[in-house]
């Protein structure tokens, strides 16, 4: 037995603890929680010199498993965590890795799969992964976290082969328990033992093709032999258990049980409500009620034998899904122990349940009432269904908006061939737009998500459509069962937003066409930002190059900040945030800001443009703009600049100032892209607010640090990039002058 010590730690601090020690090379990786505070730990070790781990921020989690498949490929050790709908994102990645034999291990925080959208724990993402070829470790304890994380790591490399270790999100992902984890890294990395890549592309005096193309019979017979590596992983699981047990203490097998040698009725669950359950049955013991509670340590290979073995003939089972595979009477779970059993013809009574869905808590007293009541429960059913009540629905609160009710004092957009002249538009009389947006939401004091959608909505006089992509826009609005939306709304996830737009204008237009809703002007909008840009790059791209009528209005707040504050594409250089922390190794985020407004210029939609609080005028004209090309010519596409308080770590009461600061150093020009014609709407070299970038990060907690002198070769860095990004600017603009 190896010396360790007493730690308090979550699951996910348990995780980054053991890649830590084992010695990981590479790790690709996008925020999402609950996962995301493996990557902002391994980030803080990082910063502080204390583990040698190469992070990469991918733009979206296909990407990150991409990146991942590579770096093992290569040779390295490679690791990814991810949950939910990253987990299907990057879905069609995962049988490539394990096609072609290559290990690595994903850390998967269980969680409830959208839509809706929900980021609490349950089982339905993690099922996704049975079929995909990989290993499938499951934790349901802190311990087994960091435990199954060194043993999969030699497991997956044993059979080349990468391995899932899944555990319950938020339950075992964010609780911390004591646990114990061994004080020197290095027997770790002894038991564990260096990668050795049967199949290396580096080696290039034996080079090799990897995942060629391939048809009959060698598909069927890739497959068999992949068939015999997972079931070759659960003997060498056996081997590599006992192992452990030598080094630590710590006994495990595929199957855990509690209390069931002798029991008439046995619960069949994973991950923690595993440990729940074993109170429960404590109690019916104590009345006189044999029960008895099964997890299960593996799901792939599934351990059939290991299951049918430890339950006696006769004997009632409840199988406990936090899952369901619709339309199957059961989740996956109770499919595969029905299965199993069938398959031994073990004389047993089988019932399922569904339960804890989008992270309901299950109790003691639940467990216990399950048990209790097995013969008055059907052979399906689910456990902690509500019924709905019989509420008036309110009626709409927002009559037609019409141009001669809402007097908005653009008078007139015209078209004069080299552009729009936009006449009128005074801020005093946007006061008249009624509200598509009612007060009532959940944003943090000084948020500028609501400030920006405001002004951008009190410039467009015709109906409106919203779409928001996932983000605190989306959640601050739209928590069930209210809304603070008085328009149609509808929400699509960060990497689909502008496809599902697009899909909803062409829609529009046929329905229109063929007489089914009225003919008129609507200006259909996409609102995305928290990184949307990032992840949904790819498909905003697409959109514009195809031209669909609608604006993509991004509020960049420069960080996923609806994950807790990661760094995203539009993060400062130099800013520091849960996944580019400052240390005596790092000084926050690595690389420069994104220049969305150039990238969405270069796809030649007819209307770009940047526009910041700090001059509301010049951004009801640019809404104005965006909004006529919108409904005659194409896609808009309209960036601003939006303050987050919060993760920014300035006064709310002071952010339109620093919004300004931003503008007047460079930072965050305002200009306009119209028909490929550039025009720069605001010279901060010629006005008398000129300031140096080291003046704005000083307003905020997350740049702060850049004042100081060692930091001064980076400070420089930036403002000659902010220099050369505006030089390039003047070249090709026009210059129209704005007061600030």
């Amino acid at each position: 037995m190896k010396e360790q010590v007493e730690k308090y730690l979550s699951g996910n601090e348990a995780a980054a603890l053991a890649v830590k020690q084992i010695g990981y090379d590479i790790m690709g990786y996008y925020p999402i929680t609950p996962s995301t505070q493996i990557a902002e730990n391994l980030d803080l070790m990082g910063a502080k010199g204390e583990v040698d781990i190469t992070m990469i921020p991918a733009e979206g989690e296909h990407s990150a498993a991409g990146i991942c498949y590579g770096a093992s490929a290569a040779g390295a050790r490679a690791f990814n965590a991810t949950s939910a709908n990253g987990l299907l994102y990057a879905l069609e990645q995962f049988p490539v890795q394990s096609g072609t034999r290559y290990p690595m291990v994903m850390n998967v925080a269980c969680r409830t799969v959208s839509g809706p959208l929900s980021i609490k724990g349950d089982h339905s993402d993690i099922m996704f992964m049975l079929n995909t070829g990989w290993i499938i470790l499951f934790a349901h304890s802190v311990q087994q976290v960091y435990d199954f994380n060194i043993i999969a790591t030699k497991l997956g490399e044993s059979v080349s082969l990468p391995v899932v270790v899944a555990y319950d999100g938020f339950f075992t992902s964010h609780q911390k328990k004591r646990s114990y984890s061994f004080k020197s890294d290095e027997d770790v990395k002894n038991f564990v033992g260096k990668k050795k890549e049967k199949h290396d592309l580096l080696d290039l005096e034996n080079p090799i093709t990897i995942g060629s193309y391939m048809n009959e019979p060698d598909l069927i017979n890739n497959r068999f032999q992949l068939y015999e590596a997972v079931t070759l992983a659960g003997k060498r699981l056996d081997e590599i258990f006992k192992s452990y047990e030598n080094l630590s203490q710590r006994h495990y097998e595929m199957v855990e049980e509690y209390k069931v040698k002798d029991a008439e009725i046995v619960m069949i669950l994973l991950g923690s409500a595993f440990d729940t359950v074993t109170v429960a049955v404590d109690k019916l013991r104590k009345e006189g009620i044999k029960a008895g509670v099964i997890t299960l340590n593996v799901i792939r290979p599934f351990p059939i034998d290991e299951v049918v073995k430890r339950v006696k003939d006769k004997c009632k089972i409840l199988v406990a899904d936090r899952q369901d595979s619709y339309g199957a009477n059961g989740g996956n779970l109770s499919l595969e122990v029905r299965a199993a059993f069938q398959r031994k013809k073990k004389n047993v009574e089988i019932k399922s349940v569904v339960y804890g869905l989008g992270g309901i808590d299950f109790d003691v007293s639940d467990g216990r009432w399950l048990l209790e009541q097995y013969d008055n429960l059907p052979d399906f059913s689910y456990y902690g269904v509500t019924k709905g009540g019989k509420e008036k629905v309110q009626d709409n609160l927002l009559k037609k908006i019409d141009k001669e009710r809402t007097m908005l004092g653009i008078t007139e957009v015209k078209n004069t061939g080299e552009g729009l002249m936009v006449k009128g538009g005074q801020i005093n009389a946007t006061t008249a737009m009624p509200d598509r947006i009612a007060p009532g939401h959940g944003a943090c004091p000084g948020c500028g998500i609501l400030v920006n959608l405001n002004l951008l909505l009190r410039a467009i006089e015709d109906p409106v459509v919203l779409l928001f992509q996932t983000g605190c826009g989306m959640i601050i609005t739209t928590a069930y069962p209210k809304t603070s939306f008085r328009v149609p709304y509808i929400h699509n996830l960060f990497q689909n937003g502008a496809a599902t737009m697009s899909g909803i204008v062409e829609a529009c237009k046929r329905r229109q066409e063929k007489g089914e809703i009225p003919k008129g002007d609507i200006v259909f909008i996409m609102v995305t930002g928290d990184g949307g840009m990032d992840i949904g790059m790819g498909s905003a791209l697409g959109t514009a190059l195809r031209g669909h009528n609608m604006i993509i209005f991004e509020y960049d707040n420069g960080g996923y900040m609806n994950t807790g504050y990661q760094l995203s594409y539009s993060t400062p250089k130099g800013a520091k945030s849960a996944t580019s922390h400052v240390g005596s190794l790092q000084y926050g985020k690595t690389f420069f800001n994104k220049d969305m407004p150039e990238i969405m210029a270069a796809a030649n939609i007819p209307y770009v443009a940047t526009v910041a609080e700090c001059n509301p005028k010049d951004f009801i004209t640019k809404a104005a703009k965006a909004a006529y090309y919108a409904k005659n010519q194409g896609m808009a596409y309209i960036k601003a600049l939006s303050a987050c308080p919060l993760n920014w770590n300035d006064n709310p009461a002071t952010e339109r100032a620093v919004i300004e600061a931003a503008v007047n150093c460079g930072y965050f020009p305002l200009y306009e892209v119209e028909k490929g014609i550039t025009k720069l709407n605001y010279n901060h070299e010629n006005s008398n607010k000129k300031m140096p970038v080291k003046q704005w990060f000083s307003m905020m907690g997350r740049t702060r640090h850049l004042v100081k002198e060692e930091y001064s070769s980076v400070v420089e860095e930036i403002q000659k990039e902010i220099d050369e990004r505006f030089r390039k600017l003047k070249e090709k603009s026009v210059s129209i002058n704005i007061k600030m």
